[in-house]
């Protein structure tokens, strides 16, 4: 089964790939981890108790009142505008809340992703597409087979489409947003970094009919680089597939480990 790391950057349109990619002809499973991380904080997980424990004295509005009928017996739910409003930023306090959030939500969230990659699976699935906005930064490009990032040329196309679609942001809101998730064009050189079938940029600086367009041209790529008879092989011996997660791991970590030292190398010559 191949694993399809899609990430992007926030107003980029990695969502709307998301989508595309779930529908015919392609109908891939899709493992959100937007989705999962709102699914880990409902009232009564073990992150959500770890969230109130923390933020709560220092945000008053941290949680939601009750609507009426709702059940509230586990807690009410968060603010995450709230929540959203202490975690980006580019301040010392701000970085330092977010790294505390990162640390109550990435574990959660890994082994939920791991128990639906287990279920693809065991259902015979072709490929399942990892929906991570900041795949390389918790380091899970390593596990995938192939990483695509949906990209724009120009930063200034993602704040445009951001206060669009968020009319309450202000420009230093969007811009802090932006740049709370990385340097888009650093993430697709880092993609294009991982060679021919390893790493795909979706470029999404036009319409929807163009993204199509964008992803049929890179699906086709994928698609001959990993036959959907390999698929079944690995599902009719699973040995053969523990070997090829191993090896997909390993290339992941070669590959991350040479982007370093690309990255270091090109830091000194400056």
């Amino acid at each position: 089964m191949l694993l399809l790391g899609l990430t992007g950057s926030i107003a980029t349109g990695k969502s709307t790939v998301s989508s595309i990619l779930s529908q015919p002809p392609y109908s891939l499973p899709i493992i959100d981890a937007d989705v999962l991380a709102r699914k880990v904080v409902e009232p009564g997980t073990p992150a959500y108790g770890k969230i109130v424990a923390h933020f709560l004295a220092t945000t008053p509005d941290l949680l939601l009142p009750p609507s009426e009928g709702q059940d509230v017996s586990k807690g009410r739910w968060l603010n995450r505008p709230a929540l959203g409003r202490r975690v980006f930023g580019d301040s010392d306090e701000v970085k330092k809340d977010r790294l505390v959030l990162n640390k109550i939500i990435h574990p959660a969230v890994r082994m939920e992703m791991y128990k639906q990659l287990l279920y693809c699976y065991l259902k015979g699935c072709w490929a399942v597409v990892l929906d991570v906005p900041l795949l390389f930064e918790n380091g899970l490009d390593q596990i995938c087979g192939t990483v695509l990032v949906v990209a724009v040329s120009d930063p200034e196309i993602q704040m445009q489409r951001l206060r669009d679609r968020d009319s309450h942001l202000t420009r230093e809101d969007a811009e802090n947003r932006v740049k709370s998730q990385g340097d888009i064009r650093e993430k697709s050189r880092r993609c294009e970094a991982r060679g021919e079938g390893a790493g795909v940029v979706v470029w999404n600086d036009g319409g929807k009919d163009d993204l199509k367009k964008e992803v049929e041209r890179v699906m086709e790529k994928v698609t001959r680089a990993s036959p959907r008879w390999w698929a079944w092989l690995l599902l009719l011996c699973p040995p053969l597939a523990g070997f090829a997660g191993l090896w997909s791991y390993y290339r992941g970590q070669v590959i991350n480990t040479r982007w370093k030292e690309q990255e270091l190398a090109a830091k000194a010559k400056l």
